[in-house]
């Protein structure tokens, strides 16, 4: 993801109207904010023993608890979401010589939604934190077709 955001980033500065990225855009991948990754966490350390036991003990299922959103989306609609972020109004190449990689990564995030815990960032949302963090952090200037998006 921060490749992308500055690949965009940068595309979006220079004006440029076409981004190549690697494969169809197709496979599905999903994505978690490290802020809800963070507190996914601490919400199962303060879960009592006996709670936390009925997750991890059990004689069909392997002693596993997935973090992640439940949802994923295709590379072509993350990138898409990006290019919304940062401004970038160009077009997206697919180089099909290059690899897609796995079809399809999703967890199973069914136990830590039995408790009750979901993710608070929605892609848009994450996005948009992280790209406010790389502008800080970079001392990159915010592209101007992104300011009225992101006020």
């Amino acid at each position: 993801m921060p490749a992308l955001i500055r690949k965009l980033h940068q595309a979006s500065i220079q004006g440029d109207s076409q981004v190549v990225l690697w494969g169809t855009g197709k496979p599905m991948r999903e994505f978690l904010f490290s802020d809800d990754m963070a507190e996914a966490c601490v919400f199962l350390a303060n879960l009592s023993e006996s709670r936390f036991a009925t997750l991890v003990r059990s004689s069909t299922e392997p002693p596993l608890i997935n973090i992640g959103c439940g949802e994923d989306l295709t590379i072509r609609e993350v990138a898409e979401a990006v290019a919304e972020v940062v401004g970038y109004r160009g077009s997206f190449v697919f180089d099909t010589s290059k690899p897609d990689g796995t079809p399809r990564k999703l967890l199973d995030v069914s136990k830590l939604r039995q408790l009750g815990w979901v993710p608070q960032y929605d892609l848009l949302t994450g996005l948009k934190v992280a790209y406010e963090s790389f502008l800080r952090e970079s001392g990159e200037q915010t592209p101007v077709s992104t300011i009225a998006t992101n006020s």
